[in-house]
């Protein structure tokens, strides 16, 4: 039976999907299409408009004290910390991020919400989180397949020219867009989860972890419910690394023993003034 273009397109799709199964830390199945390669590419360029964009922070403690909590997170998990930029933004905003391709943002509120080095690794970890259990790969190889974009791909990565380019830079638009989206609660509980194990690692009190989301809860003055919001409430996040602490209390007290105590001399915004 002689193939077509068709014919030829569902099997790539369908090796493709095969190949694409992968586990996360969590044991969570997971749809991974995009070659990392590409997506750290893609977080690279978003990290220079970042940059470009936001004014940086250039005060001598606060890059000291953020890159010395990242240095310790990165160095537990074998993360060869040297290889990451760290770039504090001098921004209101509570909020940090991590990026494919090795990068670090930290907007400087959060130094006013996470109070504790305890706390900030507590962010920190989350979010290199996400670039560990590749959760943007994950967010881009979803919505492509949702997209019916898979197929169509498939049929053309088969062929030459024109149509395999083509392919090739709806990929690349797909890394873009899944670099930029939010995550879901599926994947936010999976870094709250990791993340707090990176931080036990490296010898940081992972109950910094819940009081960060007491402080977090109390700084929103209210979330909306959480079946209107793409993440897990603050109550449920709390819950869920309450019932973790026996685990990670125990890596905790091993890096102890091990000598592994990070000393980060804390910087607040508030402290600056």
């Amino acid at each position: 039976m002689q193939s077509t273009p068709l014919r030829t397109g569902r099997l790539w799709a369908c090796a493709l999907l095969a190949a694409a199964c992968a586990t996360s830390a969590t044991g969570r199945k997971q749809l991974i299409l995009m070659p990392e390669d590409e997506l750290s590419q893609m977080g690279r360029q978003a990290f220079v408009s970042m940059k470009k964009q936001e004014p940086v922070d250039d005060d001598p403690r606060t890059n000291q004290y953020v890159s010395c909590v990242a240095r310790s997170l990165l160095q537990a998990i074998d993360a060869k910390p040297e290889q990451w930029e760290v770039v504090v933004f001098e921004s209101d905003q509570a909020n940090a991020f991590a990026l494919p391709g090795k990068k670090i943002g930290v907007f400087s509120g959060m130094l006013d919400v996470a109070r504790t080095q305890d706390e900030l690794a507590a962010v920190l970890g989350h979010e290199i989180a996400h670039v560990t259990q590749r959760h943007s790969n994950e967010r881009v190889s979803q919505a492509f397949v949702a997209q019916g974009g898979l197929a169509a791909a498939s049929v053309a990565l088969g062929g030459e020219g024109t149509t395999h380019d083509l392919a090739l830079a709806a990929l690349g638009i797909g890394a873009q867009v899944g670099v930029l989206m939010p995550f879901g609660r599926t994947q936010e509980s999976e870094a709250d989860v990791v993340g707090l194990d990176y931080m036990a690692r490296a010898g940081f009190d992972p109950r910094g972890a819940v009081q960060l989301w007491k402080n977090m809860e109390a700084e929103a003055g209210g979330s909306p419910p959480e079946f209107l919001s793409t993440h897990p409430s603050h109550e449920s996040r709390i819950d869920d690394l309450e019932k973790r602490l026996p685990e990670a209390w125990t890596l905790y007290q091993e890096a102890r023993a091990r000598g592994d105590a990070p000393r980060c001399t804390v910087v607040s915004v508030s402290s600056r003034e």
